[in-house]
């Protein structure tokens, strides 16, 4: 059965597409995964590493799954398209034949010459050429239809044999990967096993991670809250200065109003008083105050708007931002989930991108470096500030950037940390104010 164009769930373009992607994803993480297996100790980060690598194997298998399905499509109707031809080519045929014993009887008949000279004028001689020569070109083009179809025909089943073929490479291609994921899984459990005879040891760790991680979070939160308490009196500051504008403005007016009155008073006439020519007025001077127009423009271009127009542009960019490192994977996700061995509940304020020892970390928006600082459990951290947004790089080796510095999309700003059991890990968060919110959700799909 041949499946529509739209029930089909990817196109072939888009399938390939996916199925390079996912092969460089697995590609990156057996990377990474090579240089935590080549120490002599299990670790977590190398359990995390393998759960990766098998998700991903899963999904290349389902890939390749699909890409069977859509071969079976197309190869379904590149039949359908060849028996559609070969009844057109048998149609074609008969019709041919059919013109052949017409004009072999008409021959019989009548000779061609015999017809043409026979002509009672010139006129119609050249009309009976013409029908003669139409008759032979309609011959002609019937041939050459004949042949462009078996063309067609020939051509539909050398894309079937190439599909064919293609099939049977990505049947092979399924049972290596399928060979690779039992081999994973079992090297997963290999893992999962040495892994749970150190429990004691990985409960003391999770202890530390979750202490660091409230150190890390009290950091964030302290200077979001400081940056709020600056921006709330910066505000009030602004407010208190317009206020003051305003009553100066109140107080030159309600100064304008009564000059106009006086002024009025005098020029009216009284019976003991003629009317006499109004003495000039004496310059008064005015109190230099901005006009309405300007002191909104000097609002729309002070920090508070820049801040709004950064946020704005940031929040535009949801799951367009570039990664944080060139290289890596989200080695543990956002939010609350299952520890991979201890089996309890654990909370993530951000992703953990397992990455290459050395590799340079690199904003991921514009913005303003906010706070540097060393964290017990997270090494150096940076904060940089998209207007109300914030987002946070931990664990890093060295830093690049100093605080008040502006930084552009991708520029570098450290460097990642390697820890003692050789695992090279990013902690990367996105808070909006101090809402905690999903990284993944910004970042753009790999």
């Amino acid at each position: 059965m041949v499946l529509p164009a739209q029930a089909q769930q990817r196109n072939r373009q888009a399938l390939e597409r996916e199925k390079k992607q996912n092969l460089e994803r697995m590609a990156e993480i057996r990377s990474v995964l090579k240089k935590t297996t080549s120490e002599k100790e299990v670790t977590l980060g190398q359990l995390k590493a393998l759960n990766q690598q098998i998700k991903a194997q899963t999904e290349q298998i389902e890939l390749l799954n699909e890409d069977l399905q859509l071969t079976d499509s197309e190869i379904a109707e590149l039949r359908q398209q060849s028996q559609k031809l070969t009844g057109d080519l048998t149609r074609l045929k008969k019709q041919y034949a059919d013109m052949i014993v017409r004009a072999d009887r008409r021959r019989q008949q009548l000779n061609p010459l015999g017809f043409l000279f026979a002509a009672d004028n010139f006129n119609q001689l050249i009309a009976r050429y013409r029908y003669l020569k139409q008759y032979s070109n309609a011959r002609q083009g019937q041939v050459k239809q004949i042949e462009e179809v078996q063309a067609q025909i020939k051509g539909k089943q050398v894309a079937t044999e190439r599909k064919r073929r293609q099939q049977k490479t990505t049947i092979t291609a399924k049972v290596s990967e399928s060979k690779k994921l039992e081999n994973l899984k079992g090297e997963q459990d290999k893992v999962v096993k040495q892994l749970s005879q150190k429990e004691s040891q990985l409960r003391d760790e999770l202890a530390e991670s979750r202490r660091s991680v409230a150190r890390l979070e009290s950091m964030i939160t302290r200077i979001i809250a400081r940056e709020a308490r600056e921006r709330a009196a910066r505000e009030a500051r602004e407010r208190a200065e317009r206020e003051r504008l305003a009553r100066v403005e109140a107080a030159r007016k309600a100064a304008e109003r009564k000059r106009a009155e006086e002024a009025a008073a005098r020029e009216k006439p009284t019976e003991d008083r003629p009317i006499t020519e109004p003495a000039p007025e004496k310059e008064v001077a005015k109190v230099d105050v901005p006009e309405k127009a300007e002191v909104d423009a000097r609002r729309d271009n002070n920090l508070n708007d820049a801040e709004m127009a950064l946020a704005s542009s940031f929040a535009a960019s949801r799951r367009r931002l570039p990664w944080p490192v060139q290289r890596g994977f989200v080695s543990d996700r956002f939010g609350v989930h299952k520890h991979p061995v201890l089996g309890i509940n654990i909370s993530n304020p951000g992703i953990d991108i397992q990455t290459n020892a050395g590799e340079t970390v690199r904003s991921v928006y514009e913005g303003v470096v906010m706070n540097v600082e060393y964290v017990m459990g997270s090494n150096n951290v940076v904060a940089i500030q998209h207007g109300d947004y914030f987002t946070i790089y931990a664990k890093l080796k060295s830093v690049s950037v100093r605080v008040g510095q502006r930084v552009k999309a991708r520029e570098p700003i450290g460097v990642v940390a390697t820890d003692a059991k050789g695992i090279s890990e990013l902690q990367f968060q996105v808070w909006k104010e101090f809402a905690k919110m999903n990284p993944e959700t910004w970042l753009a799909p790999r």
